[in-house]
């Protein structure tokens, strides 16, 4: 009897295991704080989306989760780094352990879809050639673009870029898929594909942070929304007027 409650509770805290834990924490862009005192927590397999007017922080916070910003005051944990103790020779490995989509897909124009992949496995230390063909084709079959491998970046549409771009985040099945505008460039209709395609990819169990514009799709596909304005960070409460605060001064 003892051994089944044992299991029941590790299963309970598996599934509340904080994936990123905020706490007092300040963004800063450069000299110029943009967010003050952040508290906030993601546990593993939830979907959160950041929103909130241009300039009101939601690129700045994002840049501090993978690296790109220091954290200069406050606590912050993700995926197993503490951001605040973080050394730059740390963020390659940081950054193995998240799958970051970004508004502009940032593949390479040089070269196809298959080498596009390649390239970042080669880069986070897959030295087995057979292994990475099979994870290429496995995180492309999960995003439908499987049979356009050989496909120049260039000669595919933006939707389907950004397909490529959420499977090269897939590449290293990351603990968190940090999403920034991931539907910006894209027309209405490859907008919803796409949303779509990153709903059955949380249904699969993985955690996703995502930054975005577009509040259709958020009314469509709803999840826990956390709002960036005036400095602060809120979650909004769908189809209620009121914002509430997560981020109570201490």
């Amino acid at each position: 009897m003892n051994n089944k409650y044992d299991r029941f509770v590790k299963i309970i805290l598996f599934m509340k295991e904080p994936i990123l834990h905020l706490e007092n924490a300040d963004i800063y862009q450069r000299d110029i704080l943009v967010l003050s005192k952040i508290n906030f927590t993601l546990n593993k397999g939830e979907f959160y989306y950041l929103i909130g007017k241009t300039g009101s922080g939601k690129s700045s916070l994002l840049k501090t989760l993978y690296g790109d910003l220091r954290l200069q005051r406050g606590l912050g944990n993700i995926v197993g780094f503490n951001l605040k103790r973080m050394k730059e020779n740390d963020i390659p490995f940081l950054r193995r352990k998240l799958g970051i989509v970004f508004q502009d897909f940032k593949l390479l124009n040089d070269r196809n879809v298959f080498d596009n992949l390649e390239f970042v496995l080669k880069a986070t230390g897959w030295k087995d050639k057979m292994e990475r063909k099979d994870k290429i084709y496995e995180v492309l079959d999960k995003v439908g673009m499987k049979e356009k491998y050989y496909k120049k970046t260039f000669e595919l549409s933006g939707g389907e870029q950004q397909r490529v771009a959420i499977a090269r985040a897939l590449l290293n099945d990351p603990e968190l898929i940090l999403a920034d505008e991931p539907t910006g460039n894209l027309d209405p209709k490859t907008s919803l594909e796409v949303m779509e395609l990153l709903n059955e990819i949380h249904k699969s169990g993985k955690t996703i942070f995502m930054a975005t514009h577009d509040y259709q799709l958020i009314v469509k596909f709803k999840q826990k929304t956390l709002k960036c304005e005036g400095g602060k960070l809120f979650e909004v409460v769908q189809q209620q007027p009121q914002l509430v605060k997560i981020n109570e001064e201490k």
